[in-house]
């Protein structure tokens, strides 16, 4: 196993990103779409938070709605604003950070994702499927 690995062999760099300013219904979508479980919040390039399609089910009746099913009761998402859904106080790693350093903090933390920002850029995204896949590959 290369233990000096950096963290860009195996993030996610074309990120699908939200706007605080989208509402609940397009991230939805954009999780269902691309099957995924997080998506950054940017301004700009700059990331002010991270939704996690957990966030969604929290406020939401989505998990009890069929999967073949397009329409969601949209209620209860037009009563929060991604803004108010969000993970604010996010820890971040640079596109240098080893794969190591990046295990350790997702083994201690209780999230399962970290965005990857350079000079204040979102440059990538690094989830724990991320790391067993890599993991995976070693074998």
């Amino acid at each position: 196993m290369k233990k000096r690995t950096p963290v860009s062999a195996i993030m996610t760099k074309d990120v699908i990103t939200l706007s605080s300013v989208d509402d609940l219904m397009t991230a939805e979508k954009l999780f269902k779409e691309n099957s995924i479980r997080h998506i950054p919040v940017v301004s700009g390039k700059e990331i002010v938070g991270m939704l996690s399609y957990t966030d969604l089910l929290r406020i939401s009746f989505a998990d009890a709605v069929d999967d073949n099913e397009t329409d969601v009761d949209t209620v209860v998402y037009n009563m929060f604003t991604i803004d108010q859904v969000m993970a604010k106080n996010l820890v971040k790693v640079t596109s240098s950070t080893k794969i190591k350093e990046v295990a350790e903090i997702l083994a201690k933390k209780e999230f399962h994702a970290l965005p990857v920002v350079d000079d204040n850029n979102l440059v990538g995204i690094v989830t724990t499927t991320d790391l067993i896949n890599y993991l995976l590959e070693q074998f």
